[in-house]
């Protein structure tokens, strides 16, 4: 399959990459580095506008999109997040309308944090009030401008849980504190955590590819949400590390600022829709998703 993919270097889309021999294009603003750390085999360009229409994929993956929860979110970091979103997938769907034969499938990302916070409800595709907060309005400008594309294309919108993985991101922030015997839960600690295993996640991004009846929002999480909490106590006895400690509310709000919600409130996800179509999860628990990323401890 011929695949132009944006993000490619990002956490998902180099564990699709390399698990997946498609042809790929991918979307970089370094490509030699990402020649590099991908392989020299795919086609790299680092603009868009490189490419005058969609007529030669198969597919468009769309993953690009600046980190979320790493620093502060001032004015200006907003609207960088907001920018590397929305400029990518505005000139994707640009480009699809300038198709005569275009790419007959379009994934492009999206986030849980489009529910905003929802305590410990259960959320669904189909079942949930959206709590208006900046996760939620950068995730619905984000699958707006997407939707743009359904006249000329099956469109996914993966609503993506926090990935776990042993190569990096959240989970790679989080497990100092442990691995030093200093982890614990966040504030209260029963904000729910809506997670997915990366093996799990680039699984559902091919099942989503092969499968011509999938359309539509699908939640890339796994079955089973936990809170805070019990995430926390799963990933110390993991480890073999004691969880005697608790981050104040107060401290993550004097270092993060408004960016600390996404860390003291969450979402209990469901990917019902996913399930409904025959996906089948490796690994629908947290527990043995973290021993499988943490097999020697």
């Amino acid at each position: 399959m011929k695949i132009l993919i944006t993000g490619g270097t990002g956490l998902i889309g180099s564990a699709f990459i390399e698990r997946y021999d498609h042809d790929y294009t991918i979307l970089t603003r370094r490509p030699e580095s990402a020649a590099r750390q991908l392989s020299d085999k795919h086609t790299y360009i680092n603009r868009l506008s490189e490419l005058k229409n969609l007529n030669d994929f198969d597919a468009v993956i769309n993953l690009a999109g600046e980190p979320i929860a790493e620093k502060r979110w001032t004015k200006k970091h907003k609207a960088r997040i907001e920018k590397s979103r929305w400029q990518t997938t505005d000139e994707l769907v640009a480009l699809f309308e300038a198709s005569s034969k275009p790419a007959a499938t379009f994934i492009s990302g999206s986030a849980v944090g489009y529910y905003g916070r929802q305590g410990d409800e259960k959320v669904t595709e189909r079942d949930y009030i959206a709590h208006d907060e900046f996760s939620h309005e950068l995730c619905k400008t984000w699958e707006d401008k997407a939707k743009q594309a359904e006249t000329k294309t099956r469109l996914c919108l993966l609503r993506t849980g926090i990935v776990l993985s042993p190569s990096g991101g959240a989970l790679n922030r989080m497990v100092t504190p442990f691995k030093l015997g200093l982890g614990g839960p966040i504030g209260h600690g029963q904000q729910m955590m809506s997670w997915v295993h990366i093996e799990d996640m680039i699984e559902m991004i091919q099942f989503l590819l092969e499968n011509e009846n999938c359309q539509g929002v699908f939640n890339a999480t796994a079955p089973q949400p936990v809170s805070n909490e019990k995430f926390s106590k799963c990933l110390a006895q993991t480890l073999n590390r004691p969880c005697l400690f608790r981050v104040p509310a107060f401290t993550m709000r004097l270092a993060f600022g408004e960016m600390a919600d996404l860390l003291l409130t969450g979402q209990a996800v469901l990917p019902q829709k996913l399930q409904e179509q025959g996906f089948t999860f490796k690994y629908e628990h947290i527990e043995p998703c973290l021993k499988a990323i943490f097999p020697s401890r």
